[in-house]
Order: structure tokens, then sequence, then C-alpha cells
């Protein structure tokens, strides 16, 4: 089997998604979401590792990265992301056996799903952002939690940075990568730096990219028709069996976050944390992401 996917041109209800994918049609089915600043192309170690397994693995790159389209009703709403992925599920033949894999945003879109009845996933992993209901104080790990906001600030600069219009999208090429730098320390990640740039070619895109950020700001946006349904307990803990891994040097997110959450999420969870990896540890330690997602998605 060959570690190159094939691509695929998935018409969405609002745009057209470009989605790489490994494995063979009518195999069980797992959507592998990316997040900011990168690309489908994160889950090129993941995808031919899940294959082997005998998945059929789907990476779309997300609303308003190319080659996938801008949404006609330019949303860019944690529901209208999760809308996105049911109706892929949907168009790609999934059933009750496909399971969600998420990085960054993605992992934002898959804990949101893995938290809605609604959902058609049978299993959950997040990578790098943990629930949001999990990261708050608890009386069992409230000194963890101090110290976990009071560093945090330093690392989430970028989110207000991402508010203001026409600025951050001129910043748009330095931000990239000072972002992959700063969160990967000691990774080469020119590879993928280059191809978020071909994803994010003009400010039109950077625009569509930055306004995940600006939309998650505006919760006035998140329940418009017709994403209303999957605007309901997005952010509340997971209701299906779920991973959550977490690099050990993750210059995004403070570790400390990881333990929160190894506290507040039920028992039909786990965390993991990775030695050796960052942010973007997906591709930083292929071998032991791999093997800690394949463990997991083939338990019975």
């Amino acid at each position: 089997m060959t570690d190159q996917p094939a691509t695929l041109t998935v018409p969405l209800p609002t745009h057209t998604a470009s989605v790489l994918t490994w494995g063979e049609p009518g195999a069980p089915l797992v959507i592998a979401l990316h997040g900011f600043p990168d690309t489908a192309w994160c889950w090129r170690h993941l995808g031919p590792a899940l294959a082997e397994h005998g998945f059929r693995v789907a990476a779309p790159f997300l609303r308003g990265y190319g080659p996938s389209g801008i949404p006609s009703d330019g949303l860019y709403t944690v529901p209208a992301l999760m809308s996105d992925v049911v109706a892929l599920h949907r168009a790609l033949g999934g059933d009750e056996r496909a399971m969600l894999v998420g990085h960054d945003w993605g992992a934002i879109i898959a804990n949101g799903l893995a938290a809605h009845p609604d959902s058609p996933f049978a299993r959950v992993v997040a990578l790098a952002v943990p629930p949001f209901e999990a990261l708050g104080p608890r009386r069992d790990g409230l000194r963890t939690w101090l110290g976990a906001i009071l560093r945090q600030p330093r690392k989430s600069w970028y989110i207000g940075a991402n508010q203001v219009p026409g600025l951050s999208e001129r910043w748009f090429e330095r931000l990239l990568g000072k972002l992959w730098r700063d969160w990967s320390p000691g990774y080469d990640g020119r590879e993928d730096v280059a191809r978020v740039r071909a994803a994010v070619p003009d400010q039109s895109r950077a625009r569509a990219v930055l306004s995940y950020y600006r939309h998650l700001a505006r919760p006035w946006l998140w329940a418009r028709a017709p994403y209303t349904t999957w605007a309901q307990g997005w952010m509340d803990l997971p209701r299906v069996p779920y991973l959550y891994l977490q690099g050990a040097d993750d210059g995004c997110l403070d570790i400390r976050f990881a333990r929160l959450a190894e506290r507040a999420l039920p028992t039909h969870a786990r965390v993991d944390v990775v030695p050796g990896a960052g942010h973007f540890l997906a591709v930083e330690r292929p071998d032991a992401v791999n093997a800690l997602i394949a463990e997991f998605l083939t338990a019975d």
C-alpha cells in the first residue's frame, strides 16, 4: 500500500472540500481534521499507518483553506465546521463504525462532536486542545489551574492579534513561521509551512483562516441557521470513548492543561502526554502518535 494519498473533491452544502484519502473504500472511516496554521498534510504519517490497520482515512482541507472552497455563507463558527464534518461523513458513506481525529482547531471541532448526541462518530481523538469544559478550575487541581492560567496569556497573544481585520491578514506570512517555531521548538517545519502558504496564498484566504478566531469571539453567530442543532452543547465533555494527546513541549497550550483535563474528563476518556513533542506532535513524533491512536481506535 502506498503512503501517497488519493485526492477527492467532495461537494458540501456551502463549498467544495478537497480531501486526502488513504485506505480502501468500504473500510471503517476515520475523518482527520487539521488545525491552524496547518493543512490536511499534517496527517501524512497517520493516514497510511491507519490504512495498514484496515481503516479508510479522509483528511479534508477545512473550509477556507485551499484547495477547498471558501464557504458561501461566510461562517467559520464551530457549529458550521461540525456540520461540514457530518456532511463529509455522509458523502463518504460513513456508518456507525466511523471515528474522528482532530488537531488544534480540528480538535475543537472533534471535541464538539464528541459531546453532541447527534454525532455519527463512535470514538474521538483530540490532539493539543482538550474540551473547553475540562479546562476550568477544580478544587482538587486549583494550584495546577492557577499555574496554567497565569502562564497561558504569553502563549495565546496571537488570538487577540487575529481579531484585527486587515492588519492580521497582512502579517499572516510572518505569523505563520513564528507560530511553527514557537509552538514546536527544535522541529524543522519548513515543509509544513510551505504547504500552509500554498493553502493560504493571498489575503482573501488569510481572512477566511483568521475568521475562525474572530467568529469564536462572536457567540451570537454560533446558532445561526442552518447550524442551530450543532450549537447546542458543543463545549461539553465527551459522550463517547475519547483520547486526548498533547506534546510535553507544546509551546501553544500549557502542559498543565493536560493534567487538568485528566482530572475533569469522564472515565471513558484517556489522556496521554507525548514526550519530545511540541504542538504539532503528529508530524514531530509520528511513530509514537500513530501507535497511541491506532491502539485506541482498534480497542474492543
